[in-house]
């Protein structure tokens, strides 16, 4: 059996036996369920009907969350729980990391105990995986203290990428440019989250700004063919969760998903969880619901899948 008769057969089990990437990962929130809540007695229950509000989403984070995990053990348990997650769901490559802020928070300000707790914990719990260490940064910290938290992460190799979370409107994409800049000197791919709450005006402006490889979400892009256009002929990547997209309200449905266009279009996409604990969209459970629903065929998902697997070609 290959993906495209996993896909068509509808069996979840089948379509995780094929290797997959997971390019957008939260991992605080990309984990295991049931291991968590072995683990730890918590169960965290994931939504299930689209919110109405971000006060839907922060309730949410307060009940299941909250302080709950706010220590190293219980952050490397996250971390743990995010690898036994990808295991599971037949992940092959899976990119996460930690945020600036965590590296004093959880790792004593040592980036040499941060790398090492991710690093170990792969080898640990999936020595198959291929770990791609991402830098996470969030829009509501002012740059002077991100620039600061940053000069610890400068200059290791074991990072792969940089990528910008948080509320898209928190402050200008324009005031992130140093930092990009200093990102790209060090080899990193450029990523940022842009086009999920705002516009496609919005993801042009920080392409031409932070001179990006990939996008986390993007969706919005699809409202304007310049942008489109404008992806395809970089060979910008856009990470998308189309399970997250619905039930934050962003997309209708999963039949009209604005997956379809892109990729039809020529637009390089890949297939993505985004936060397992919250959305319940674990990587095969995302390709089978893009199926199901009609947005797009198996044939076409096993060519995003397979183009997942690919690095992209970055110049600078």
């Amino acid at each position: 059996m290959n993906f495209i008769e996993a896909l068509k057969s509808e069996n979840i089990e089948n379509i995780r036996q094929f290797p997959k990437s997971d390019l957008h990962n939260h991992f605080v929130l990309g984990g295991n369920r049931e291991y968590i809540f072995k683990k730890t007695g918590h169960y965290i229950k994931p939504i299930s009907h689209p919110l109405k509000s971000m006060n839907e989403m922060d309730a949410w984070s307060n009940k299941y969350i909250g302080n709950y995990f706010n220590n190293t053990d219980l952050r490397k348990l996250l971390i743990d729980a995010t690898f036994v997650q990808a295991k599971f769901d037949g992940v092959s490559i899976l990119e996460i990391g930690e945020d600036v802020w965590g590296l004093s928070e959880f790792f004593d300000n040592d980036i040499e105990k941060l790398i090492y707790a991710f690093q170990e914990a792969n080898e640990r719990i999936a020595p198959e995986i291929e770990l791609r260490l991402q830098i996470g940064l969030s829009r509501h910290c002012s740059i002077e203290y991100l620039e600061d938290c940053l000069k610890h992460f400068w200059g290791h190799k074991e990072f792969y990428s940089i990528d910008l979370y948080g509320d898209e409107l928190a402050q200008p994409i324009k005031n992130f440019v140093p930092i990009y800049e200093k990102a790209a000197e060090n080899g990193l791919i450029l990523k940022t989250h842009i086009g999920e709450w705002g516009s496609a005006n919005d993801i042009m402006q920080a392409i031409n700004l932070l001179h990006l490889n990939e996008i986390q979400h993007g969706i919005a892009s699809a409202n304007n063919d310049d942008v489109i256009n404008l992806l395809a002929e970089k060979n910008i990547r856009l990470n998308i969760t189309p399970s997250s997209n619905i039930l934050l309200g962003r997309v209708s449905d999963m039949a009209n998903h604005p997956i379809a266009k892109l990729y039809r279009k020529g637009v390089n996409v890949t297939i993505n969880s985004d936060d397992i604990l919250i959305f319940d969209s674990d990587v095969s459970k995302e390709y089978l619901r893009l199926y199901k629903s009609g947005c797009l065929s198996a044939e076409e998902l096993d060519n995003i899948r397979l183009n997942g697997l690919k690095h992209i070609q970055i110049s600078r």
